[in-house]
């Protein structure tokens, strides 16, 4: 499955709730799996982003929708990036003959 890396400011909202924030993260992982996708590593950082979550979802439009789903409940800003293993990176810049 193709694998994202999710940056994520807090909210307002976000910050005003902190405490919850590793139940919310646990509910984020069951939406994802709901829809087929699999959290695979959560932290809480300093500096400019407040998580960086890595994830394997099924498609791009599941990993849309899941992060416009985190974005509507109100805590986060997100950001998305598709992230390449040295596999994946290797058949993109010498890919078969």
């Amino acid at each position: 499955m193709p694998t994202y890396i999710g940056l994520y400011t807090w909210t307002d909202q976000g910050v005003k709730n902190v405490k919850d924030t590793v139940r919310r993260v646990e509910e984020a992982r069951a939406a994802f799996e709901q829809r087929g996708a699999r959290l695979i590593a959560a932290y809480w950082t300093q500096g400019r982003y407040d998580l960086v979550s890595i994830a394997e979802f099924p498609d791009e439009e599941t990993a849309s929708a899941s992060a416009l789903a985190l974005g509507m409940a109100g805590n986060v800003h997100t950001e998305t990036m598709r992230a390449f293993s040295a596999e994946e990176m290797q058949r993109i810049i010498l890919p078969p003959s």
